[in-house]
C-alpha cells in the first residue's frame, strides 16, 4: 500500500465502530488514528478520530460509506 487517505473524521465513537465494522466486512484495509487521545484530552471527546484507508481502496471505501448513509460524514475527496 503506497499511502493512506483520510475518509472520515469524527469524535462519535459509535460512528467509528460502525465504520470499522463496514470496512472490516468489505475487507478494506483501514487505520483509526487518535483513538486513544482521550488520555490527553481528559476523556472529553473533543479530539476527533480519523479513519484512513489505503490509496487503492479510497473509491471503494467512499462508495461503501455513502451507500450506508454516511455521505455527509465523508471528508472532501482529494480528487
Amino acid at each position: 500500500m503506497a499511502g493512506m487517505q483520510e475518509v472520515l473524521r469524527t469524535n462519535d465513537m459509535v460512528l467509528v465502530s460502525f465504520v470499522r465494522s463496514l470496512l472490516d466486512e468489505a475487507e478494506i484495509p483501514h487505520l483509526v488514528l487518535d483513538n486513544h487521545m482521550s488520555v490527553v484530552e481528559g476523556s472529553l471527546g473533543i479530539l476527533a478520530r480519523r479513519v484512513l484507508v489505503g490509496d487503492d481502496f479510497v473509491p471503494a471505501a467512499r462508495r461503501l460509506l455513502s451507500e450506508n448513509g454516511l455521505r455527509e460524514q465523508l471528508r472532501p475527496s482529494d480528487a
